[in-house]
């Protein structure tokens, strides 16, 4: 899978906004094939940061989302609600879901 955090640090005037300002994007994606998940939190150190945790199944499925018509819109779309340009992390996993945490096992 292609497993992908990213960290958005958006204006504090739209900060409360997001995830009404990102639903079409979010809500297109989570409808791809091959989207696994994408998930968005809020930090709780910084209001105006929000976290987004996605992932893909493979190179197709993450290929297809970054040239969707819905990518190319929040490309335009949200750059103006931003601080600054998004950091990343991105990485190929042998696997297709989330394993567990073993040292927090729930008995």
């Amino acid at each position: 899978m292609i497993f992908i955090t990213a960290k958005f640090r958006v204006k504090p005037e739209h900060a409360d906004n997001w995830t009404t300002i990102t639903a079409d994007f979010t809500t297109a994606t989570r409808e791809e094939p091959g989207c696994l998940w994408f998930d968005w939190s809020r930090s709780v150190d910084d209001v105006n940061e929000y976290v987004l945790v996605e992932a893909f199944a493979d190179d197709d499925a993450a290929t297809h989302h970054v040239t969707s018509d819905h990518f190319r819109a929040a490309q335009q779309h949200l750059p103006p609600h931003l601080v600054e340009t998004p950091r990343i992390v991105n990485f190929k996993l042998p696997q297709n879901t989330w394993s567990e945490l073993g040292e927090l096992a729930v008995k």
